[in-house]
């Protein structure tokens, strides 16, 4: 039983350190094929062919983060709605349908009301 126990761990060692190998391969390899050519217009900020203005610096309106956040937010919860609906007649064969159900309404009900907070916010006006 105790050798069973450590196999399991040996096994996820041997593992890790496979992947730990091929990781490091991997960038060995692109070190050694990756071209180069230092100097000129390589330390530029901006590689596309226009001279920079300014530095290569620039704010950004914070406007932008928070719309990305709402995105991870409603990105996290079909996330999480996926499994749920592929486990909810799982669900039901085990009497636990409805409390699955109203579970699922609550937690959409939460996210709904962020949504609400941030649309009387203003943060989804594009402007």
């Amino acid at each position: 039983m105790l050798n069973q126990y450590y196999g399991d761990y040996v096994t996820v060692a041997v593992f890790v350190a496979v992947g730990a190998v091929l990781v490091g391969a991997a960038i060995g390899m692109s070190k050694m094929i990756a071209p180069r050519a230092p100097g000129g217009f390589k330390d530029v900020p901006y590689e596309s062919g226009i001279e920079p203005i300014l530095g290569g610096w620039s704010q950004s309106h914070i406007r932008y983060y928070i719309f990305a956040l709402l995105f991870l937010i409603f990105d996290v919860e079909a996330v999480f709605i996926f499994p749920w609906a592929l486990q909810l007649e799982y669900f039901d064969s085990i009497g636990r349908g409805m409390f699955a159900l109203i579970e699922m309404f609550v937690f959409i009900a939460i996210l709904l009301l962020g949504l609400v907070y941030a649309i009387r916010k203003g943060v989804l006006k594009w402007e």
